[in-house]
């Protein structure tokens, strides 16, 4: 795959022009042309997929974005970002994408990284953040409705402009989940 580098235990996702994973339920912004690199996981076991992210944010770079996937297929998917928004802040962002996609902004984050995590028991899926990979904060929390084959990954997106990239660090995929869903440990 040509969006990707890996140096030094650090991925580099580079995306081109306009691309994002965004099903808009007003059809306007829709687009599902961001590159992805997953990996198929059985979903009927419990997962933990943690990331420090660092996405390249621009002065112009409006939601331009590293991100975690939880991914069935173009209609059936949630996105966990750290991203850049409308205002120029960076942000921690959910869309979870039934057909069409919602979007939860969360926290705005000063530092230039985050580390961040999905986790799975089977009957639940929590998305957390954290500055210092220890204290996580939730920023999601759902019924696990996917079917038992699933896939995790990582991309970045660039909506606006002409490209972006992020980088990936200290990727890590368990097979258990966090034993408190409310504090993410």
């Amino acid at each position: 795959m040509s969006n990707i580098s890996i140096n030094d235990n650090k991925i580099t996702f580079t995306s081109g022009k306009e691309t994002d994973y965004f099903s808009d339920p007003n059809g306007k912004l829709s687009n599902t042309t961001a590159p992805l690199l997953l990996t198929n996981i059985d979903n009927s076991k419990p997962f933990t997929f943690t990331a420090k992210v660092t996405p390249q944010f621009t002065e112009d770079g409006t939601y331009n974005a590293g991100v975690l996937y939880v991914y069935v297929n173009d209609s059936f998917f949630q996105k966990h970002c750290f991203e850049q928004d409308e205002r120029g802040k960076h942000r921690v962002v959910t869309v979870r994408t039934e057909g069409t996609s919602d979007d939860s902004n969360h926290d705005i984050v000063e530092q230039g990284y985050v580390y961040m995590k999905i986790s799975s028991d089977t009957r639940t899926i929590a998305s957390y953040y954290s500055l210092d990979n220890k204290n996580w904060q939730m920023v999601r929390l759902y019924k696990n409705n996917y079917p038992a084959e699933i896939w995790l990954g990582i991309s970045n997106q660039c909506p606006m402009r002409e490209g972006s990239q992020s980088s990936f660090e200290e990727l890590n995929l368990e097979l258990k989940s966090v034993s408190d869903f409310r504090m993410g440990i």
